[in-house]
């Protein structure tokens, strides 16, 4: 019986031109069935390349990616999965500094810090600042401030129309 499907994204903000059929082989092998990209120039970052893909399959597909993707040193990716029946969804993003981060989120997409991170930020943060912090590390903005000029250099990419909102 196969499970229960859902859907994401995989981001690859930049990677090496060698390493792009390696990323294209690691998504085939972990959704089980081929997966081309349509590989653009980074202008972040000359002499590497990014994509977008649109991916469909079981529950848990988005941290298989994940995985699959970690081990390879000058790849920024962020790969999302989509909330689904009985399964929150979910956020990975990497970069070669910070390594990976992960992030559960709701159905709008919205990350959620578990209550036991936000009660040891409490604990541990003796001033406002220091509590700042501990949440901008549970959110991810160190890789959200690192990810975002590359996010931005393809504002140009094309269009994803939403064929079902609501």
């Amino acid at each position: 019986m196969a499970g229960v499907l859902t859907r994401g994204v995989v981001f690859v903000h930049s990677s090496p031109r060698a390493l792009c059929p390696h990323l294209e082989w690691a998504a085939s092998n972990v959704l089980g069935y081929r997966v081309t990209f349509e590989w653009t120039d980074q202008p972040a970052e000359p002499n590497t390349m990014r994509a977008e893909y649109s991916w469909q399959g079981e529950q848990g597909s988005g941290a298989r990616l994940a995985s699959a993707l970690r081990g390879w040193a000058h790849l920024r990716y962020e790969i999302t999965e989509e909330a689904s029946h009985g399964s929150d969804g979910g956020r990975w993003s990497h970069t070669p500094e910070l390594g990976i981060f992960h992030t559960p989120t709701d159905v709008a997409g919205n990350t959620m810090i578990p209550e036991d991170r936000i009660r040891a930020a409490m604990q541990y943060a003796h001033d406002p600042r220091r509590l700042r912090a501990e949440l901008s590390l549970a959110m991810g903005q160190a890789w959200d401030d690192e990810l975002e000029p590359f996010r931005h250099a393809s504002a140009g990419a094309p269009v994803r129309w939403l064929h079902r909102v609501g």
